[in-house]
């Protein structure tokens, strides 16, 4: 078994730790004391704008605004003073594009990474950049993950908005810069946005100005744990902190969940469910491969191949906004649809979903991709759809499982995590199609709690091993034997549905 590396622990007893996590549906905030106990949670939704087909924004302004509310609450909760705050750690989407002017002004909304409108710049990139080069350089592939590819977007159809870029960063970059005034872009978002070359951990002017990110305009790397810098008194009257407190470099979303989950040896895997739904396990070897994307694990010397895909609880959310308005579905919809969905046989009755509502990332990488709804009769009811959306990501699960084992990874355990995981009926279909058990995990707090305890490290309060205690196992979810052939049915149904399809828009 790894042992994990330790730092000193300092003055741990009756010390406090901010998490702040930026995701794609909700801001949410977390206080914990050292070395083992959270006092606090609190939340605020945040709005996804999709004005046409495939893209996606939000207001990095309603981050920060969220932010503001969050910290007097959580203060509030624990009864503890923003003095008592020994360190702060944030984490978001990865990688979203905030841009700033040279007054630091915002530019126009975030692009968000599950945004597919790049997807003509993408096709230009790889006819003229070597993606095999590339990928050996920069640890990941020619995507629409690339900041690149949005810029150049934006250099085409808002030419007067790229024009005044001054900086480009992402999520929890923005609100580093708010609480500390300090612009850096954190080590996981510059190497999925294709500007570090991965076998030295820098960044590189050469890949930039290759994929088309003004190289002036890219503030410097940092590490994880690093202390990104202070919190300005201006900072501090927006949201209650105490002026001084050390903020460290930040964490991609999914990486400090995993970090959460105990995702440290080969053959873990996480499944998270959140806005989007990820994947990711832990390699002490960086393996590129364009299917997948590469980053660095929170622990230092490791590595987290994954996949994200473009959408998951936000299709969900969406299903719930536009079908389910004036049913009656109990106090809490997305439980009343799974009702539904559990009195339907496996396989939804012939029923298939593509899951490509804003294109798709991992590991198919088509930002033209589109949601489908494949085999709809008039015997099928909303307790089908539903189902089949379900299934619909189990698929991709599955397809990403493939890719993984395809890599050489070899996956023995799969964990799940985050709002997603709380349905029983959606981990049942996901154990059913993996074949194999999946393990519920109780009270996991999601990517704030990584954030948090990657602060608690950078400033020497506590070692990486103290964030087992944080998280217990619950339930584990056996697969329906029963239910293998249908879904190995419906798995290569769904394979061959793409792929019938692609290209035919």
């Amino acid at each position: 078994m790894r042992h994990l590396p330790r730092h000193p622990a300092k003055a741990a007893h009756m010390t406090l730790v901010l998490g702040v996590d930026i995701g794609t549906t909700s801001t949410i905030g977390l206080l914990l004391e050292l070395p083992d106990r959270i006092l606090a949670v609190a939340s605020r939704p945040v709005t996804l704008s999709s004005p046409r087909a495939g893209w996606a924004e939000e207001d990095p302004a309603e981050w920060w605004g969220n932010v503001c509310a969050i910290v007097p609450e959580l203060l509030e909760k624990s009864g503890r003073d923003a003095s008592d705050i020994a360190a702060i750690g944030t984490s978001g989407m990865l990688p979203a594009v905030v841009l700033l002017d040279g007054d630091g002004a915002l530019l126009r909304p975030s692009i968000q990474q599950s945004d597919g409108r790049c997807g003509a710049e993408v096709t230009e990139m790889r006819a003229v950049i070597d993606e095999d080069a590339f990928l050996a350089r920069a640890g990941n592939g020619v995507n629409q993950q690339l900041v690149g590819a949005k810029l150049r977007w934006l250099a085409r159809h808002e030419p007067d908005v790229h024009s005044r870029i001054a900086t480009v960063f992402g999520s929890y970059d923005y609100i580093n810069w708010r609480l500390t005034g300090n612009r850096t872009v954190e080590q996981n978002w510059a190497l999925e946005a294709g500007v570090t070359e991965v076998a030295t951990g820098t960044l590189s002017r050469d890949l930039a100005d290759m994929t088309g990110v003004p190289w002036d305009a890219l503030p410097p790397r940092i590490e994880s744990i690093a202390v990104q810098g202070r919190v300005t008194e201006a900072a501090a009257k927006a949201t209650g902190l105490a002026a001084g407190t050390p903020v460290t470099g930040g964490a991609a979303d999914m990486i400090a969940s995993a970090l959460g989950a105990g995702v440290t040896q080969a053959g873990d895997v996480l499944l998270k469910f959140g806005g989007a739904v990820d994947v990711m396990t832990a390699t002490d070897q960086p393996v590129p491969d364009a299917r997948l994307y590469l980053d660095y694990h929170l622990i230092p010397g490791l590595f987290m191949p994954n996949g994200c895909m473009s959408t998951g609880g936000s299709v969900l959310n969406w299903f719930v906004r536009t079908f389910c308005e004036g049913r009656d579905l109990g106090a809490s919809p997305h439980a009343g649809l799974d009702l539904l969905a559990d009195v339907v046989p496996a396989g939804a009755e012939d029923l298939t979903v593509l899951p490509y509502f804003l294109g798709e990332k991992t590991p198919i990488h088509d930002p033209s991709a589109r949601g489908l709804i494949e085999g709809l009769t008039l015997s099928h009811g909303l307790g089908h759809l539903w189902r089949a959306l379900l299934e619909s990501y189990g698929y991709a699960l599955r397809h990403h499982v493939d890719v993984l084992r395809d890599m050489g990874h070899e996956p023995r355990r799969f964990l799940v995590s985050d709002g997603g995981s709380a349905s029983r009926v959606w981990m049942q279909i996901v154990a059913d199609i993996l074949g194999a058990p999946v393990q519920r995990l109780g009270s996991h707090p999601g990517s704030c709690l990584g954030a948090a305890w990657t602060a608690a490290v950078g400033c020497d309060l506590a070692g990486w091993d103290g964030i087992s205690a944080f998280v217990s196992n619950a339930e584990l979810i056996k697969p329906r034997v029963g239910n293998r052939a249908v879904y190995d049915a419906g798995y290569a149904r769904y394979r061959d549905l793409y792929t019938r399809l692609k290209g035919m828009r």
